[in-house]
């Protein structure tokens, strides 16, 4: 018998050995249940269900504790631990963590998951055959996702990040009971900000496509969205001397964006929808800097 890591088998108990566990039979070689893995009763000649893993030293041992995830398998985990150089400890269900190696992650560290977030990932084996974890991505995702229905479209919902990019964001919009979720894309225009791996973050549908993925967007719908956005220039107005901004049309849309959180034409549009904004720039003209 091979026994390998990451994987469920049953083997029969062949002797108990105080202050240790009990050993089972392996075939080839005994291996050790630990009094702390046990969730029952057992006695010599039991047969049990366990999991493989490789304890602190290295060795293979078994626990009856049932895993999140099994060897190839994907799920979604906890981030319990963050270190700088290694990468991501993720809750497992065995009162141990599995490591998500920093290689896994995305370049910029600010796009890297923090404790309490979530990420799908499969677990594999490494080069000496120890667990670890590696991110889920499309391939993994795609056959455990199911297909919007079009009674979503224009409704907001919370999605989980699973591949931040410069160009969008890629997520699952959470499925409740009817299923692991639906996948959907941010396109960077519909983004406020950048969104960190693991992130969970509020999104609006705003189309469905043929394949039942959905295009999704941060921001509210124009008419909502143009009112919000109105206030909200209103409000960095008054705070302003002379009720004046160093802001014009010929401001980059990136610092508009940064400072706001609006693209260039949203702020524009906002700027129209204030009484104030109109009576101070008639043509949107924002050419007053404060003097």
């Amino acid at each position: 018998m091979s026994l390998i890591a990451g994987t469920l088998t049953e083997l029969v108990v062949s002797r108990e050995v105080s202050p240790y566990g009990y050993f089972l039979d392996g075939g080839d070689r005994d291996v050790l249940l630990h009094y702390s893995e046990l969730t029952g009763k057992i006695e010599p000649g039991d047969t049990v269900e366990v999991f493989i893993f490789f304890d602190t030293e290295d060795r293979l041992a078994a626990t009856m504790k049932k895993p999140y995830l099994t060897l190839g398998e994907t799920a979604k985990l906890q981030v319990a631990d963050v270190h700088p150089r290694l990468g991501c400890f993720l809750e497992m269900g065995l009162g141990r963590q599995l490591l998500l190696p920093i290689r896994e992650l995305p370049e910029m560290r600010e796009l890297h998951p923090v404790v309490g977030d979530y990420v799908f990932v499969i677990m594999e084996h490494d080069k000496q055959g120890r667990l670890r974890a590696k991110l889920a991505g499309e391939q993994e995702l795609a056959p455990l996702s199911f297909h919007a229905p079009d009674s979503w479209k224009g409704e907001w919902f919370t999605a989980l990040v699973y591949k931040p990019l410069q160009m969008g964001t890629f997520v699952i919009i959470d499925g409740g009971v009817v299923g692991f979720g639906a996948i959907g894309m941010i396109h960077s225009s519909e983004r406020t900000r950048m969104l960190r791996l693991g992130e969970e973050v509020k999104v609006r549908v705003s189309h469905i496509r043929e394949d039942g993925r959905v295009n999704l967007s941060m921001v509210p719908q124009k008419e909502i969205g143009r009112t919000d956005d109105a206030d909200r220039l209103l409000a960095f107005l008054k705070e302003r001397p002379g009720h004046a901004m160093p802001y014009s049309d010929d401001t980059p849309p990136d610092i508009i964006k940064q400072r706001f959180g609006i693209s260039k034409s949203a702020f524009k549009r906002a700027l129209g929808q204030t009484d104030e904004g109109r009576a101070r720039y008639p043509e949107g003209q924002l050419d007053v800097y404060g003097q």
